[in-house]
């Protein structure tokens, strides 16, 4: 016959028992997903472009090395000066590249035998990147850049200076989107959103984009090379949770 535990092996035995009991109710709670609605929302905003930045290359060949240089240099130096002349601070200035590469010709093969390639002469490559913030300036410097030796390059993009209005701009649009689309879903599944959980913005890019009707950024000079500058269009999205009240 089972003798009877004592009193202190009982309360043990119980206390135990609570703890097991309460860890389970616990992770059977973390288990059960909390109601909620997530939603993205996104918002754009379209300004005109004020800035534009310039890629610009002279290329220049020789017999040797030296001269190839020499040639380059001299007509950067131009460039340069006359960037400078158009009201290009320094800090809009830099040099992007910079490259001297032997050219080589490839003898027909004599008698099946291969003949190796010969340095005919050199290549040098100098590129500049250049902002231009007074964009309608933009034409005749790219103009003015192809007078003074820039014969290679001229890719060109339209930015901003300071996007930071228009993105300010894209989010509040972006946030906006998210309530709405939050709303129709809990009236759809006949619900109500209840306080926002969690707020993230995931990316912002700015892109280009070209308008229908663009202005000309032209100067008085009947050779300027014509450009249209567009509008830059920033957008943002954003990931939101709310609470649902059921």
């Amino acid at each position: 016959m089972r003798k009877l535990k004592s009193s202190g092996q009982l309360v043990l035995i119980a206390a135990v028992f609570l703890t097991l009991n309460s860890a389970t109710v616990y992770s059977d709670n973390s288990n059960v997903p909390f109601p909620r609605i997530l939603v993205t929302g996104q918002g754009s905003f379209d300004i005109a472009a004020d800035m534009a930045v310039l890629s610009l290359t002279v290329t220049r060949e020789a017999e040797t090395a030296r001269a190839a240089l020499d040639a380059n240099s001299a007509a950067m130096k131009e460039v340069l000066a006359a960037m400078k002349a158009e009201g290009i601070a320094d800090r809009d200035l830099q040099t992007s590249g910079f490259s001297i590469q032997p050219r080589y010709i490839y003898p027909s093969p004599k008698s099946g035998q291969r003949e190796p390639p010969q340095i005919t002469g050199y290549t040098v490559r100098n590129s500049l990147t250049v902002r231009v913030r007074n964009i309608e300036n933009v034409g005749a410097i790219l103009d003015k850049s192809v007078t003074l030796g820039v014969n290679e390059g001229g890719n060109i993009s339209f930015t901003n200076a300071d996007p930071s209005a228009a993105i300010t701009q894209a989010r509040t649009l972006a946030v906006k989107d998210a309530i709405a689309k939050a709303n129709t879903l809990a009236e759809a599944a006949g619900v109500k959103t209840g306080k926002l959980l969690e707020i993230s913005e995931q990316s912002f890019v700015p892109r280009p984009m070209q308008m229908a009707r663009t202005a000309m950024a032209m100067s008085d000079a009947v050779e300027a090379v014509p450009v249209a500058t567009g509008e830059n269009t920033y957008k943002v999205t954003v990931n939101v949770s709310f609470a649902i009240d059921q």
